[in-house]
């Protein structure tokens, strides 16, 4: 079978230059109002998108005051798409930090019975201060103390989503019997982290569970997403690194005894597109007019768990001494490694470096025309840098109309994108096979084709 493109849909805002809100094509609808979603989900499905993905923040932002990071909660989001919508996969960011993993179980094993198996979950480990202070107010955890928690936090929500065998529900009425008790056992968890004794208080779902979708790429996000992801969104500033990247997590797929098929990179990708190559800069210099330095300040801060910018002028050309050792950083460290890459290579001014990552917060910005921007996607897909792309449109819901308008046509015509959709579930979008159960603790989980 010839190699398909995956293309999934980003939704942050109403775009993911950080001045997108004030920029007149963007969508004049509240941020919290659902037809704002809804309308941008259907758009995607009508272009045959894989999955439309809704980041979370669990903490009000400090640049609140001037750029809106507030929207409605994913999962209940995703709820409500999941009766617009009827083919397109459906992905929310839910933390392993700050929600039991009883909870998470029974929220996505509904949205999956809802959609007819169209779910995935990102895998998200919080580390923001301010998050940690809305739950509890414990300090945060460290950067190895997250993940050491997040593989106890797998294994407990994988036990729950096989807490029912798939034919465990009999629904006879004339017999009065409405579920096989051998077929629903308890999972007695009891580890350093999470005690829960299950089983799940509801049937496993079409997909048996959602699909793992994993963003980090530190050293040991990495490993986790070879032992766990079936997608991974990762930030890539060039294609060499992408590469790199690439090469490196199928490496690990392998050597974690799994299929490097069955684990999807799709970096992220920010296109201003253009009829020509100078409206397409035109409009870049638009937004970024309209940014604020300050705000983009702050961010950087935030992307280096709270160290202090505020000493170093615009104009500076900055170094990685500049920076804090990404490994003494507890925050998002992949993306500070990224960061500081593109100082290295680079050498702009810190005016350049906030301009930059206004765009697309350290994903892979660019400018063009259709045919440059479906040149790119092509190069990389067939070179070996990604399996598809996480589309972030720099403003929503004019660039995305405008992608789907004139690049999806020339990757189509390339043979490189479908035109329609491969099966009823996330996972057939992705052709990932469907999980069996592990009824045994410890057993080596078997795999069959999704139908």
């Amino acid at each position: 079978m010839t190699r398909q493109l995956h293309l999934n849909l980003f939704v942050h805002g109403r775009g993911h230059h950080e001045a997108s809100w004030r920029h007149p094509a963007a969508s004049p609808l509240p941020l919290t109002d659902i037809q704002y979603y809804i309308d941008i989900a259907r758009k995607a499905e009508a272009a045959c998108f894989d999955s439309v993905f809704l980041a979370d923040s669990l903490a009000v932002g400090e640049d609140v005051a001037h750029a809106p990071r507030t929207w409605l909660e994913p999962i209940t989001t995703l709820a409500a798409l999941a009766t617009t919508t009827s083919r397109i996969g459906l992905i929310a960011t839910c933390s392993s930090t700050y929600t039991e993993p009883y909870n998470l179980a029974r929220q996505f094993a509904s949205l999956d019975h809802m959609t007819g198996g169209r779910v995935g979950w990102n895998i998200v480990t919080s580390w923001l201060a301010a998050a940690s202070a809305n739950y509890s107010g414990d300090a945060p955890l460290s950067h190895a103390e997250r993940y050491e928690r997040a593989e106890e936090y797998m294994r407990v929500v994988t036990a729950l989503w096989d807490s029912w065998s798939d034919d465990a529900v009999l629904d006879d009425r004339a017999s009065g019997h409405y579920a096989r008790a051998d077929g629903i056992r308890a999972i007695n968890h009891a580890g350093p982290h999470y005690q829960v004794a299950g089983p799940l208080n509801l049937p496993r779902g079409p997909q048996g569970r959602p699909v793992f979708v994993q963003a980090g790429s530190s050293e040991t996000g990495r490993r986790f997403a070879a032992r766990h992801a079936e997608a991974v969104f990762t930030a890539q500033m060039e294609k060499a690194t992408a590469k790199d990247f690439y090469a490196d997590l199928k490496r690990l797929v392998v050597a974690e005894g799994r299929v490097p098929e069955h684990v999807l990179i799709l970096p992220g990708l920010s296109p201003v597109i253009g009829g020509t190559e100078a409206e397409a800069q035109r409009i870049v210099r638009e937004l970024n007019d309209l940014s604020d330095p300050e705000v983009g300040r702050k961010r950087l801060s935030g992307r280096f768990g709270g160290h202090d910018f505020s000493h170093l002028p615009l104009d500076k050309v900055l170094s990685p001494e500049d920076f804090p050792d990404p490994d003494t950083v507890e925050a998002a460290r992949s993306r500070t490694e990224v960061i500081i890459g593109l100082v290295r290579r680079e050498k702009p001014t810190l005016r350049q470096l906030l301009g930059y990552l206004a765009g697309a917060r350290g994903h892979f910005a660019t400018a063009g025309t259709p045919e440059q921007i479906a040149d790119l996607i092509a190069d990389w897909f067939a070179d070996g840098a990604a399996d598809g792309f996480n589309l972030m449109p720099p403003v929503l819901p004019w660039m995305l109309e405008v992608f789907i308008s004139e690049v999806v046509p020339l990757l189509r015509r390339r043979g490189l994108f479908r035109s329609d959709y491969a099966g009823p579930t996330l996972r057939a979008q992705y052709g990932l096979p469907r999980p069996e159960l592990q009824f045994r603790a410890g057993a080596r989980e078997k795999l069959r084709a999704d139908s």
